[in-house]
């Protein structure tokens, strides 16, 4: 039974009878909306014969074969997980280092680490990616799409741990000071820590947000998802099959940022029930000899 603080009062027969009511009015007006959507598509003809292009080579257009079609997107989506999943651990781990600054006893390096965090934070990341083609001597498109997550998705998650940090009870600084803990030992092994634990959805949201700036390659030349598309409408010859090659890249999109929404979901959980299992373990008993 739990003892913790109402917040508010249980819904009764009644405010269940409504709620249900207003989600079935607002589930049909969704349905009407879409419905509307898809007939107005379908009155200017967008579902013809160019949706074809995705099961069977087009017309009039020798030596193309549909598989190319998909080598290419397939080939795409490659590029733009390799630029993911390099992005990543780096820009954590540059915020891991930027954290750490931000807890020196040195005024200065707290300042000057808390006005580049401010002004990469505030930079578009398609402007840090060009300032990497301009910066890296002989970068490649794949070091500027780097170069550009990195440094903007590095100082997001700084402040994501900074503001998980911030929230952690002030005993518990308290009670590793007083077992004779210096600042860094608190900060490496409770706060940090801790801090990793309970701001975790919110790190593989922003690293949603990373997969999906991935996209913006396209304008230093990376060959990511998008930049494959235009490649094959280009190869193609024919702007009509834009709009099927481009709900093809949606879905990726969309199935990515899905599955690792789920992840933080589970994540999350998993957490939660970790933490439940060690507060409910007992505590070994103390053998004096």
């Amino acid at each position: 039974m739990s003892t913790g603080p109402i917040l508010y009062d249980v819904a009764g027969p009644e405010e269940k009878r409504r709620e249900r009511l207003i989600s079935w009015v607002l589930g049909v007006v969704v349905l009407l909306g879409a419905g509307a959507l898809i007939w107005r598509l379908a009155a200017n003809g967008v579902f013809d014969d160019r949706w074809r292009i995705l099961i069977e080579a087009p017309p009039n257009f020798a030596g193309y074969e549909v598989q190319h079609i998909w080598m290419a997107i397939f080939r795409g989506l490659g590029s733009t997980l390799l630029a993911a999943v390099i992005s990543l651990p780096l820009a954590l781990l540059l915020a891991v280092a930027l954290v750490s600054l931000r807890t020196s006893p040195f005024a200065v390096v707290r300042g000057a680490v808390a006005v580049a965090v401010e002004v990469f934070r505030a930079l578009p990341v398609v402007l840090v990616m060009l300032f990497g083609v301009l910066v890296l001597p002989g970068a490649s498109p794949l070091m500027a799409v780097v170069f550009g997550l990195v440094l903007y998705n590095g100082a997001v998650f700084a402040e994501i741990l900074r503001a998980g940090i911030a929230a952690l009870p002030k005993g518990q600084t308290e009670a590793a000071q007083s077992l004779g803990m210096g600042s860094f030992l608190t900060y490496r092994d409770i706060q940090l820590p801790q801090a990793v634990r309970m701001m975790l959805p919110s790190l593989i949201a922003q690293g949603v947000v990373l997969v999906k700036d991935s996209s913006l390659g396209y304008i230093v030349g990376y060959a990511e998802l998008l930049r494959q598309v235009s490649r094959v409408t280009d190869a193609l010859t024919n702007a009509a099959y834009l709009l099927p090659l481009l709900a093809v890249g949606a879905a990726v999109y969309i199935a990515l940022n899905i599955a690792l929404s789920r992840l933080a979901v589970w994540v999350q959980r998993r957490s939660a029930r970790t933490r439940r299992t060690v507060a409910a373990t007992p505590l070994a008993p103390i053998v004096e000899d």
